[in-house]
């Protein structure tokens, strides 16, 4: 049998500050699939990988030279530096934005000649689904759902995602061109045996906590099928990226009982008014008559305190009343489980 090959991406930057600190950014992000080569010398790159295989060579505008193409990777990308549009065979990525979307083209360009299913690297444990619902509304559910997103993030692994008609934080939104849930949600059927690297192409960070920003149209949640939310969460699981995934619901969803049910734990933000308790008594009869009691015994009611301020940022939302509520509710949930 043909011994496995690694896949090997090169990064070359005469500026060495630059070259350092994404080979850092890169390699702390244990998902990826290539082992780096980082050079800042052209010499140097040229003697040491001249009989090496290359999948991927990232090399800066002002560092490219054309005796390069002799090595024949099978890709080449450009990091753009003056805006001049030289090597037109290549694809050009700037060099200057944030180094998470510098590193999603560099994955884009990678899934071209990708072949092979992306490997798995083993977690800490099984992935543990978090749901957040409530029928009543304007109960904090989705600011609930961040902060415990935050608070989970200091520890484990986790990803934030937002199935809600409306999200409501302009922050989450995809911007202009980018990725949101719905294409996660068709790589999940199209492309199966690349998921994992596809995942890396559409996540965003806030603070520790990864999310994928939610639909640009609300109104395409009712069009997916119970059956595609589940393969979702399958694939998530499957792929061992993360420690927990916070789910934050609505009744907009089909299939929104059976996703419930899959998780470990489901958080239910009450209000003491008779229309807040009418709604979830009716929610909870509605529970029962559809034989999902088994969802009901892994629910913690939440009554939240009286919350006079919320943090402006979202990376400031393990801070103020809410989330010290949030703080012991999660040691309650996380001690119990570990």
């Amino acid at each position: 049998m043909k011994e496995k090959r690694n896949p090997v991406l090169v990064l070359c930057d005469r500026e060495e500050e630059y070259a350092r600190l994404m080979t850092e950014f890169m390699q702390n992000r244990r998902e990826l699939p290539w082992s780096i080569h980082t050079y800042t010398d052209v010499e140097k790159l040229l003697q040491e990988e001249k009989d090496c295989f290359i999948d991927v060579m990232v090399v800066s505008e002002r560092t490219y030279q054309d005796r390069l193409s002799g090595l024949k990777p099978l890709r080449t990308v450009i990091l753009r530096e003056g805006g001049l549009q030289g090597w037109d065979e290549f694809i050009h990525v700037d060099k200057y934005q944030q180094a998470q979307q510098v590193l999603q083209s560099i994955l884009e360009v990678y899934l071209e000649i990708a072949d092979i299913a992306f490997p798995r690297i083993q977690g800490h444990g099984n992935t543990r689904f978090i749901g957040i619902y409530s029928p009543v509304r304007r109960c904090l559910q989705t600011t609930f759902a961040l902060t415990a997103g935050q608070m989970l993030a200091e520890k484990y692994r986790v990803l934030y995602l937002n199935f809600e008609h409306y999200a409501g934080i302009s922050e989450l939104a995809a911007q202009t061109g980018a990725r949101d849930l719905s294409d996660l949600l068709f790589f999940v059927m199209a492309e199966k045996d690349k998921f994992r690297l596809r995942l890396q192409t559409i996540i965003q960070h806030k603070g520790s906590l990864d999310y994928i920003p939610p639909m640009k149209s609300g109104q395409n949640l009712v069009l997916v099928a119970p059956r595609d939310w589940m393969s979702l969460l399958g694939k998530l699981e499957e792929s061992g990226e993360y420690d927990y995934v916070i789910m934050d619901l609505c009744e907009s969803m089909q299939g929104l009982f059976d996703i419930l049910r899959a998780c470990v734990r489901v958080f239910t933000l009450t209000k003491e008014d008779r229309i807040a308790q009418g709604k979830l008594e009716e929610y909870e009869h509605l529970l029962t008559a559809y034989s999902y009691e088994d969802v009901l015994q892994k629910t913690y009611k939440c009554a939240l305190p009286r919350v006079r301020r919320i943090p402006e940022e979202l990376e400031q939302y393990t801070r103020g009343e809410l989330a010290d509520y949030v703080r012991v509710v999660l040691r309650e949930i996380t001690e119990g489980e570990n």
